[in-house]
């Protein structure tokens, strides 16, 4: 380490990353897309969480594995340029910023998106700057106070999601007696198929995006190792059960897929099973899940702009310092406030459009490092099991790489041209492609602080 020179504190356990994990995927997004989920399996959405919760834990396996071998901020970004090459690093990492830096935007448009409908007095603009300046100030202030706020946020949170399904179970109970907690239907019934599971798993799958910016925390996790894989594990694994259980009971309430809309299904079986006193608790439960996952978010991106900027791959004037008094990336937090911005000018469904490419480009990539890894080590005779660093992380690659062909034209093309544009960025950073982009320096994880 570098004296006088901030660096990350070390402050987090595994209760802060899982809690900030599940903060970042959000768990109230089951209710948010559930009636898309069910329209498209025909009434068989839990089945699509579950298929989807199976892909998804060959992902976070290989996340882990890249986390407790380089426990370095950047997620995807450094584990591709450790393993593969510091240009291919530095492409996953300007994809992975579709993802991180613009998925804020989406959860303060989101987030303005409900409290405006519930208030239609106060313009949008206001919920939308308000979100932006209150979790950058926060993220500003460093992670231990943004860590605080998360466990008040997401006890919200889980209060809202327990007291869904506690109704939906009184619900089934009061109309058909208990033995109608117990089917199949929310699985597989006459209208659902094969065909609808899976698209509908792919829907539900972008339900779990975030379970991997715990690895942004490495270089603020206490023992980052051992940590940080149990962290990405856990909040997959968590995070899919409760899409699952939530879908189910939810299902069990609305049987089937028809909707007069499924975009605000959730809202409407709220009041079927709560009235319009659990109908308003609801709502300001979405609203705090928003400002939850902006918290997180936001933190996440800044983190990962930090790790470009201290490398060089981005002006490390802007992203690639530290606040001396609150040893937070400053620079790159106000960076993605005023990204978000941009939501004042644009609607829920474009701003969505592309973020999801870069987010399966970094999935495929780096099951494909572990790949990378596990054949370079064997040379070196290292004996590494060839399930967990070969095989699962094959799985995990080629289901992250049909998923990415799963988005709809636009978000491919807008994804493409993104990349276009990093190839020329990549190429300036480079030289024209003659030197290879900057490396992480060595100090970016001292082995005192990542023993064991």
């Amino acid at each position: 380490m570098t004296p006088g020179v901030p660096a990350l504190a070390r402050t987090l356990r595994l209760p802060s990353l899982v809690l900030l994990g599940l903060a970042y995927m959000t768990p109230l997004i089951v209710l948010g897309i559930f009636g898309v989920v069910a329209e498209t399996t025909g009434g068989a959405s839990a089945a699509a969480y579950l298929l989807a919760l199976v892909a998804m834990i060959f992902t976070a396996a290989s996340y882990g594995r890249m986390a407790a071998t380089y426990p370095v901020a950047g997620s995807a970004y450094s584990y591709v340029r450790r393993t593969i090459d510091s240009r291919a690093g530095f492409l996953v990492g300007w994809a992975v910023l579709l993802d991180y830096v613009f998925l804020p935007m989406v959860i303060w448009l989101i987030g303005g998106a409900y409290l405006q409908a519930q208030f239609p007095a106060v313009p949008g603009w206001v919920w939308i700057i308000g979100f932006i300046a209150i979790t950058t100030v926060l993220n500003v202030f460093g992670i231990k106070a943004a860590d605080r706020a998360n466990y008040l946020l997401m006890a919200f949170q889980l209060l809202v999601i327990l007291s869904f399904v506690g109704l939906s179970i009184g619900t089934v109970v009061a109309g058909q007696g208990a033995g109608g907690l117990f089917s199949s239907a929310p699985f597989t019934n006459p209208t659902s198929t094969f065909a609808g599971v899976t698209a509908g798993a792919a829907i539900a799958a972008y339900s779990f995006l975030g379970f991997d910016a715990v690895t942004t925390f490495t270089e603020e996790t206490i023992e980052p190792r051992k940590t940080v894989p149990r962290a990405i594990l856990l909040v997959a694994l968590i995070g899919g059960l409760v899409f699952v259980l939530v879908a189910y009971t939810t299902q069990l309430v609305h049987p089937g897929g028809a909707f007069d809309d499924p975009s605000s299904a959730a809202l409407d079986i709220a009041l079927v099973i709560g009235g319009n006193l659990f109908g308003a608790f609801f709502i300001a439960g979405l609203v705090i899940a928003q400002f939850a996952s902006g918290l997180a978010a936001q933190a996440a991106a800044g983190r990962l702009l930090y790790a470009m900027g201290r490398d060089g791959a981005l002006p490390r004037s802007v992203f690639g310092r530290l606040s001396s008094r609150y040893r937070s990336p400053i620079g790159s937090l106000v960076v993605v406030g005023v990204i978000g911005l941009a939501a004042l000018f644009l609607d829920v469904a474009t701003s969505t459009s592309f973020i999801n490419f870069g987010a399966f480009v970094a999935f495929t990539m780096v099951n494909v490092s572990v790949i990378v890894h596990f054949v370079r080590e064997r040379r070196r005779g290292m004996a590494l099991n060839p399930l967990l660093n070969l095989v699962l992380p094959a799985i995990g690659a080629l289901v992250s790489a049909y998923l990415l062909t799963r988005l709809d034209e636009h978000a491919i093309v807008l994804g493409l041209v993104w990349l276009a544009v990093g190839i020329v960025v990549l190429g300036i950073v480079t030289r024209g492609f003659r030197v290879l982009a900057p490396e992480v320096g060595e100090t970016a994880a001292p082995s005192s602080d990542v023993a064991g």
